[in-house]
C-alpha cells in the first residue's frame, strides 16, 4: 500500500491510496467528507502497480493535495 496523507486541522488525512486489497490493484481517491472513489489500475502485476503508484505520487502529490484541500471547509 502506498498512501498520500495531507495535514489538515491538526490531523493527517489520507487523500490518495494505492493498494491491492480486494484482489486487484487500484487507487482509492479519498475525499474530505468521507467519500471514496475506487479506480481500477490497468492490468499490472503487483510489482508494476507499486512502481506506478510510487511514480504517480512523486510526480503529482501537489495536485492531489490541492484537490483535497479545496474540499476542506474553511471556518469564518
Amino acid at each position: 500500500m502506498v498512501q498520500l496523507e495531507v495535514w489538515v486541522k491538526e490531523h493527517w488525512h489520507p487523500a490518495i491510496r494505492y493498494d491491492t486489497a480486494h484482489g486487484f490493484a487500484h487507487c482509492d481517491i479519498l475525499h474530505y467528507g468521507g467519500k471514496v472513489e475506487k479506480v481500477r489500475m490497468p492490468a499490472l502485476d503487483y510489482k508494476e502497480a507499486l512502481t506506478y503508484a510510487d511514480e504517480d505520487l512523486e510526480q503529482n502529490w501537489q495536485a492531489y493535495r490541492e484537490r483535497y484541500m479545496k474540499e476542506v471547509p474553511h471556518d469564518g
